[in-house]
């Protein structure tokens, strides 16, 4: 796999387009950049804007409102945003009733700049605040600027319904946390996107069931770090220990809240994402092993194979404690594929530190990954405290390391699929030929395979004839 950390590239700054609501007058053009998350909030933005007379276009020179969501984790996701920003500028001065805002992450770190200094945004609106939409947007219509960065303790938007962004109509995310705990010394993430708090598995379950009604067949439940979802009945997850006996006695954990989806919606797959190594508990790999709809994959990010790094960056696992659960789960579900996130270069990390990195990714075999070299941002406990020591050439022969070694186990494991037979749920058109269906596996490999007469959306099962590092060639059984 490629060295980018990429979610969706396809959907990276694509406009996003909805069904249109007769009687809406005004037009939204929103774009999303960075992870899952942020989609999943884009669709939040469609929905609470659509109750305020705005449908969604493609077309960025006939809108009213122009909106970018953000993301900080990495340097060159900024550097998109600040083009974009240029090039909605540039439009604006034909269309000068247009008015543009920045949502999300970088909104967060960089209102300031953004709204004083240069002048390049009408409303700044974090994470926590996307109900204030319409209220901010008041301010902007009387002349003034608007910003409301404000990080929530309670906001989940359980009960906002997103509307369902350039979606495949197949599969669809939900989001069951919000918010961060891990101070990780090269993340930004706790700073803007606030504390970790778990939403009602009640609502969770509800916007489940709007999706299966509407014929999706896969949902991936979704967090900063997902497993460590805890529900007792609302607020931070660190006052948990303040909390009464009884709720704490009646919490629903991930395991469990895992268990009640899949037990609910027993024709519908599940995946969640992302992972952290310290809260993966064995509960949550038993119950993957309870359930036929719970997909066999597992996205595992390390980050560094040595310990004394994992301790620089502020990581909560050690080589060993990681290495152990790849055990728990080889062993609990020995036909689950995993897949990490690994960074090269960070602060003082030495020859031999590397080389540890590479002798995990030989020992776990990891079936694909997001591989990338460090790069300081700003406002983390890293950028504040260590010097980005490793010199540019170093961090990019690592990483080249790192990849050449990913690519020739991501082969090892599509071999293994070869001569068997796997279920898959068709995603759409392949994008190199218009003759053939794309889909996954369980596994959340990528299954190519002639056109019969099935559909989007179907389940099929196809034998596996040939594949690369990527992709797996098959046919109909």
């Amino acid at each position: 796999m490629g060295s980018e950390k990429v979610i969706e590239e396809k959907n990276q700054g694509q406009a996003l387009l909805t069904t249109k609501i007769e009687g809406n007058t005004k037009k939204l053009y929103i774009e999303s950049y960075g992870c899952s998350m942020n989609l999943n909030d884009s669709e939040i933005v469609a929905s609470i804007l659509s109750k305020q007379g705005y449908n969604t276009t493609h077309l960025l020179e006939e809108a009213d409102l122009v909106l970018v969501n953000t993301c900080s984790i990495r340097e060159k996701a900024e550097q998109t945003v600040r083009k974009r920003l240029e090039k909605y500028n540039a439009v604006k001065k034909i269309n000068p009733k247009m008015k543009v805002g920045v949502l999300g992450c970088m909104a967060e770190r960089l209102k300031a700049k953004f709204l004083e200094e240069e002048k390049i945004v009408d409303l700044v609106v974090g994470p926590d605040a996307y109900r204030d939409l319409p209220n901010l947007l008041e301010e902007v219509n009387a002349g003034r600027d608007a910003v409301n960065v404000i990080l929530s303790k309670d906001e989940t938007y359980g009960d906002v319904s997103p509307v369902r962004l350039n979606s495949n109509g197949v599969s669809a995310f939900v989001s069951i946390t919000r918010g961060c705990d891990n101070m990780c010394t090269f993340c930004v993430v706790p700073f803007t996107r606030g504390r970790e708090r778990s939403r009602d598995p009640k609502s969770i379950i509800e916007e489940i069931k709007q999706l299966v009604d509407s014929n999706y067949k896969e949902i991936t439940l979704l967090g900063q770090n997902v497993d460590s979802y805890l529900w007792f009945g609302g607020g931070l997850k660190k006052d948990f220990k303040n909390a009464t006996e009884i709720a704490q006695a009646t919490a629903i954990d991930f395991s469990q809240l895992l268990d009640l989806a899949a037990k609910e919606f027993p024709k519908t797959r599940f995946r969640f994402s992302t992972s952290n190594p310290q809260d993966m508990s064995l509960d949550v790999i038993h119950t993957m092993a309870k359930h036929e709809n719970i997909c066999k994959y597992i996205h595992l990010p390390v980050q560094s194979g040595s310990t004394a790094v994992l301790e620089r960056m502020n990581r909560q696992h050690t080589r060993e404690e990681y290495i152990k659960l790849v055990d728990n789960i080889r062993r609990i579900l020995p036909d689950c594929s995993i897949s990490q996130d690994i960074m090269t270069g960070f602060c003082g990390e030495t020859e031999e530190e590397h080389q540890e990195t590479l002798s995990l990714i030989e020992y776990v075999k990891y079936d694909f990954g997001f591989m990338f070299a460090y790069s300081e941002r700003p406002g983390t406990p890293a950028a504040k405290k260590m010097p980005d020591d490793i010199p540019l050439e170093v961090k990019k022969r690592r990483l080249a390391e790192i990849i050449l070694i990913q690519q020739k186990y991501s082969l090892f494991n599509t071999k293994k699929f070869v001569g068997k037979t796997v279920e898959v749920l068709i995603e759409g058109e392949s994008k190199k030929s218009s003759s053939h269906w794309k889909g996954r596996n369980s596994q959340n490999a990528v299954v190519v395979f002639p056109k019969g007469d099935e559909n989007v959306g179907d389940f099929v099962h196809i034998f596996i004839e040939d594949c690369t590092s990527a992709t797996l060639l098959g046919k109909r059984t």
